[in-house]
């Protein structure tokens, strides 16, 4: 597996870790269709929680958050919605966050939360 690979699927799970410990519960990762994949799926009383997440080695290439572009949310929603078409009964109110994991090699990882990106 490729380090990237390998630090990504290392980010999602500290996110979903994270999630866990802000009282979320994990419905479904890495749900994929033909539009693409939906990181992470959380529900939080009656949220159900789309989460990108975007996790980096250092910032030399800008932020992870800065990787969230519109086009990137215009597909979150388009991904979200296909996920609560084959999911019916599944929605309350609908967001879509984003986690950035910023994972150096030496040193503290750092994890932030950002609700409602799109």
């Amino acid at each position: 597996m490729a380090a990237k690979d390998e630090l990504g699927r290392r980010g999602e799970l500290l996110a979903a870790e994270r999630l866990a410990a802000e009282g979320f519960t994990v419905v479904d990762r890495n749900w994929r269709c033909s539009q693409g994949e939906l990181d992470i799926v959380a529900r939080k009383g009656d949220d159900l929680v789309f989460v990108e997440v975007k996790t980096r080695s250092s910032v030399a290439y800008g932020h992870p958050f800065e990787a969230i572009t519109q086009v990137k949310l215009a597909r979150l929603r388009r991904l979200a919605g296909a996920w609560c078409e084959a999911h019916p009964g599944e929605p309350g109110r609908v967001r879509i966050d984003a986690i950035a994991v910023l994972a150096p090699r030496i040193g503290a990882v750092t994890i932030e939360h950002l609700e409602r990106v799109g």
